[in-house]
């Protein structure tokens, strides 16, 4: 086991030594990702496993937890929400290898054989950022402040029609 991250790895090294990374990146170091944050205080914990099945297929099991800082849309508040990712990647050279993966694994394309670790893990933590961050305990229903006002019964633009007729 290792706790060091290198930047790339060799996956048919890494499959062959059923080699294991486990240890922390600090979220200040994840370039993409931090634009969707609202700080960059943090860290994503990590395990990522290695290995071949015996169907032959070689996969890497990742495992990251993270408190990602985000701001509520409805509230504008900053929280902190929990991250849990636990996935099976079957590791495929091309696109093709793709329907040759079973059911449970998700593909991750290695083209040249290689492959960033810390890209994989940043990938997986943009993929789980919600498309609207809601704090929890925030308000489900937006009220609209004009809804206060009490109503005034509307008037008919033919109503000045009605008193003519009178006339």
């Amino acid at each position: 086991m290792s706790s060091a991250l290198p930047d790339r790895v060799d996956v048919a090294r890494q499959v062959q030594a059923r080699r294991t990374f486990q240890g922390s990146l600090p979220l200040a170091t994840m370039h993409r990702l931090r634009g969707s944050l609202a700080s960059d205080a943090g860290e994503a914990r990590y395990v990522l496993e290695f290995g071949k099945d015996s169907l032959g297929i070689s996969w890497l099991d990742l495992k990251v937890e993270a408190g990602l800082p985000l701001v509520c849309q409805r509230t504008l508040e900053t929280f902190v929400h929990p991250v849990s990712i636990d996935q099976r990647m079957g590791l495929i050279a091309d696109e093709s290898g793709e329907a040759a993966l079973p059911p449970g694994y998700e593909p991750l394309l290695v083209p040249e054989g290689e492959l960033g670790l810390a890209d994989v893990i940043e990938d997986e933590l943009i993929l789980a950022l919600p498309v609207v961050p809601l704090k929890p305990g925030a308000p489900l229903e937006w009220k609209d402040p004009s809804d206060d006002v009490s109503e005034v019964e509307p008037t008919s633009p033919f109503a000045v029609l009605g008193t003519l007729k009178k006339h």
